[in-house]
């Protein structure tokens, strides 16, 4: 554990709504807390200015802990030079959890029961952010898809990206029994317009989940986190 049994949820944010997306964090971090009896849980994101070092500030050393869905970037080249300029200890980030594909696998096969379809008959469609500056965020995808389809039996597993090929749009086009998990920790501005959009050029039209943020389970997936610390 850290000195003083406090974590600090880190997340990129939004340049354009830092204030919004500091309040859904926030209320994730008010979650976890209230889940993991001992410790103080706080929350910021990178895109709004000076957040991180106040919150550092409120609770003495945290455990930093990147709610992101991979290692890449933004964990490795911004928040970690932050985390060890200041001696704090950096956690993986949120979407290598090990139990998350479990959890993910059981709502993904609740979904297409309630459809009444059979999961060897559906196919699995992960629309992930991608980017243009690590290759680890594509990599992370379509080992999420993998270890889902597995997980559940899926017909195939495909990925759709934002950033780069191969684009959401132009994957999801032509599917039939399918359903859509965004590989996405918060709700921003790629899920309200980004992915909605590409999944509507395409003519998609099986159930879209929503970002993790709101599943129910991610605030306890982050708290049996820290409590195994």
């Amino acid at each position: 554990m850290t000195s003083d049994n406090s974590a600090l949820l880190v997340a990129h944010g939004s340049p354009s709504d830092p204030a919004g997306q500091e309040a859904a964090l926030a209320a994730l971090a008010a979650k976890v807390q209230a889940l993991a009896p001992g410790w103080r849980v706080g929350a910021a994101t990178l895109a709004a200015e000076g957040a991180f070092d106040r919150a550092v500030a409120q609770l003495g050393r945290p455990l930093i802990y990147p709610y992101f869905m991979a290692e890449g970037y933004f964990t490795r080249r911004v928040l970690a030079p932050k985390s060890a300029a200041l001696s704090l200890t950096q956690a993986a980030p949120f979407g290598v959890e090990p139990a998350l594909i479990g959890v993910a696998a059981t709502r993904l096969a609740e979904v297409v029961a309630a459809q009444g379809w059979a999961a060897s008959e559906t196919q699995l469609l992960i629309a992930a952010h991608g980017s243009a500056v690590s290759k680890r965020s594509k990599d992370s995808a379509y080992a999420f898809a993998e270890a889902l389809k597995n997980a559940v039996g899926f017909a195939s597993a495909n990925v759709g990206l934002i950033e780069e090929p191969p684009y959401l749009a132009e994957v999801a086009k032509g599917m039939g029994r399918a359903v859509c998990l965004p590989f996405f920790a918060l709700s921003s501005g790629h899920i309200e317009q980004d992915v909605p959009e590409a999944l509507a050029n395409a003519g998609f039209c099986g159930p879209v989940l929503p970002p993790f943020i709101d599943w129910p389970e991610t605030p306890a997936l982050i708290a049996r986190h820290l409590l195994a610390r």
